[in-house]
């Protein structure tokens, strides 16, 4: 099971294979917010979250071409290929009032406005129109709730709690 909170670390991207000779990387995306990642800046790579420091990024197709502190050849930033990269989460920006980060709302109790308990929120499916819960019940079943306003009607994190208002034929009988 996922478990709700702040989890030290958030993967931002993923470096795929060296580009030219002097140590650059491709890095493809993985985050609604590139514009964190600056010359100077500071990620963490692999497994160990070994720290670097980004020395130069360009943009380039799906993502940027990165320069990281201490490699100099593509043989040693070779190393890095298919490694995530990371933030800090302590370093993320705050987001919108009602605008919630994937990690602070899984694990949340879904609960409908009748005060049924359906489960628990293992997974959110981004479907480009609106995001999907994916709600585990207790008898592991798995109940599929959209992310729009006619349905849930408040996250509170307070209390590990999203509140939603089915639509008819939404949940099995």
């Amino acid at each position: 099971m996922p478990v709700s909170g702040k989890p030290d670390f958030i993967v931002i991207g993923k470096l795929t294979r060296p580009h030219g000779i002097h140590g650059e990387i491709f890095l493809e995306i993985l985050t609604d917010f590139p514009e964190r990642l600056k010359p100077g800046g500071h990620v963490f790579t692999g497994d160990h979250y070994a720290p670097q420091v980004i020395n130069s990024l360009r943009s380039h197709k799906n993502g940027f071409i990165v320069a990281l502190d201490g490699y100099h050849n593509p043989e040693s930033v070779g190393k890095l290929r298919n490694q995530l990269v990371f933030v800090q989460s302590k370093n993320l920006p705050p987001l919108p009032e009602g605008e919630y980060y994937h990690h602070e709302i899984l694990g949340l109790r879904i609960m409908t406005s009748d005060d049924q308990e359906l489960g628990q929120l293992v997974q959110i499916l981004q479907t480009g129109a609106n995001d999907v819960f994916v709600v585990q019940t207790p008898s592991k079943a798995e109940i599929l709730i959209p992310n729009i306003d006619e349905i849930v009607r408040k996250i509170d994190l307070e209390n590990g709690v999203i509140l939603i208002d089915p639509i008819p034929g939404l949940l099995p009988d």
